[in-house]
């Protein structure tokens, strides 16, 4: 429980930090307490995921989990709310830049940085401790393996998606109703999907689905049993919402079948193609920690190589490749996964 919380278990002073909820209806002093003890894990720490912490900070979830893969950089800042030019500037893990600002928020709110790309190796250990799982992702193999995760493991999430002025919201009970594969069984085609690179991406809107989702989320750390199953669709610019009642269904092949294809993959090199940045991201099946300066010494026979933070930036001729120090190789310049992994393969597997 957070120190601030114990004094206020029988009612809040009007000054304390969470008099406001204290006499809300819907959260109380006892449902405060139930966020003070309550473990959040967020996978995402760009636009949705950073809006989502800021709110579910202030709210008095108790302990945050944060996970990304990414840095901050520039074009980040007009729609991710924990970032500043400080943390761009310096290069510096979304999962650590937000950290220190929660801490700066509020000092009771314990966080768990984990500067990672949430696998099928690893993403069971990352997500045990949390109670509830936050969507702040931008790709649907990472949402379909977060779908696996707490079907598997009984531990509700909330799914959230935004592009251009557009944002869809659903939050999922395992075992109570609809999952991620009922409303879309299969792994819709990357190449298809618009992207924040190609529709852009108003921040208004993903302050809207962060809203949304947080909202689901703290009902259901409060009492799950009153949420009903609703996909909201949600066009800020024209201030509409709509709400789909769905259902589970029987044959689905993950709530239905128990198939956790995404979780159970064969260990192999992910590639993801990120959005909004033209580049692929590609994750070894074992990630672990490199040696970036000995790494640099063998690339600058072949490019220019410069450490900067915690990854080395690389480029030779139109080849440009951002490897971070946990294996992980950022591609640039490009969407093509096939191109990405010879770019990878002509200088690091040769």
């Amino acid at each position: 429980m957070r120190p601030t919380d114990a004094c206020h278990a029988h009612g809040a002073p009007e000054d304390s930090r969470f008099a406001r909820q204290h006499v809300l209806e819907e959260i109380g002093p006892a449902g405060q307490a139930r966020l003070a003890s309550a473990t959040v894990a967020i996978v995402g720490c760009g636009a949705l995921g950073s809006m989502q912490a800021d709110l579910l900070a202030r709210a008095g979830i108790g302990r945050l989990i944060l996970i990304d893969r990414d840095i901050v950089q520039t074009t980040d800042l007009h729609r991710q709310c924990l970032y500043d030019e400080r943390d761009a500037r310096e290069a510096w893990p979304k999962p650590l830049a937000a950290a220190r600002r929660l801490k700066a928020i509020d000092p009771a709110v314990a966080t768990d940085p984990v500067t990672a790309d949430l696998i099928a190796a690893n993403a069971e250990a990352i997500l045990r401790p949390a109670d509830l799982v936050m969507d702040g992702t931008d790709n649907f193999p990472t949402r379909y393996l977060l779908n696996d995760v707490a079907v598997r493991t009984a531990r509700p999430w909330v799914y959230g998606g935004v592009v251009g002025t557009l944002g869809t919201v659903m939050a999922v009970l395992p075992g109570r109703g609809p999952c991620l594969r009922c409303i879309a069984p299969d792994l819709p085609d990357a190449t298809s999907l618009p992207t924040c690179r190609s529709h852009g991406v108003l921040n208004a809107a993903v302050a809207w689905v962060a809203a949304l989702q947080v909202s689901f989320a703290l009902r259901i750390l409060l009492d799950a049993s009153e949420h009903e199953p609703r996909l909201h669709d949600l066009d800020v610019w024209r201030g509409l919402a709509r709400a789909v009642r769905v259902v589970r269904d029987p044959a689905c092949p993950c709530c239905g079948h128990g198939r956790f294809e995404f979780l159970d993959a064969p260990p192999d090199m992910t590639a993801t193609v990120l959005c909004g940045r033209n580049a692929v991201q590609l994750t070894p099946a074992a990630p672990g920690p490199v040696d970036l300066a000995a790494l640099r010494e063998r690339l600058a026979a072949h490019g220019d190589a410069a450490i900067r933070g915690a990854l080395l930036e690389f480029a030779s001729g139109d080849d440009r490749m951002v490897i971070l120090s946990d294996g992980r190789v950022l591609v640039l310049g490009t969407t093509d996964v096939a191109l990405a992994r010879t770019v990878l393969a002509r200088y690091l597997e040769a």
